[in-house]
């Protein structure tokens, strides 16, 4: 049976690793748990999926608030490995972070997601989600 929990020790961060690596191909392991923690006192934290002492899925997350929206969870990743996909993971994940964010006082969860990740937002219109907003970003550059 799959355990949740939210990652705290360094190894809980370091297990999430190679799952998170899949959806953000750019993080540095040597880098991960200090990056983690900086966020962390952000409110940013780790839930994970395990079953057999293998982590199967994960989700960065924080509890925030905003004026359109009151209390809400933000979903920053919600991944599951490739080789377990399409096992129901990923929807126990998502159910478990629906239960946090009740549990906390939210309204609603929120995320973002990438416009070419159609897989994922089958996922999410599944979950009963609606797409409700476009994000526009503007990249800053040094100069």
């Amino acid at each position: 049976m799959p355990n949740i929990a939210i990652a705290t020790s360094e190894l809980d961060l370091l297990r999430c690793f190679p799952v998170l690596l899949e959806l953000r191909p750019h993080l540095v392991e040597a880098e991960f748990v200090a990056q983690v923690r900086r966020q962390a006192q952000h409110g940013f934290r780790i839930g994970y999926l395990s079953e057999e002492d293998a982590v199967k899925a994960v989700a960065g997350f924080r509890l925030t608030e905003s004026l359109f929206a009151g209390p809400f969870l933000y979903v920053d990743d919600l991944i599951t490995t490739e080789s377990a996909r399409s096992k129901g993971y990923g929807e126990a994940l998502f159910g478990w972070l629906v239960d946090y964010a009740r549990a906390h006082g939210c309204r609603s969860i929120e995320l973002d997601s990438g416009v070419q990740r159609f897989a994922a937002h089958r996922f999410y219109l599944r979950q009963r989600m609606a797409i409700a907003a476009h994000h526009f970003s503007l990249p800053l550059t040094q100069r």
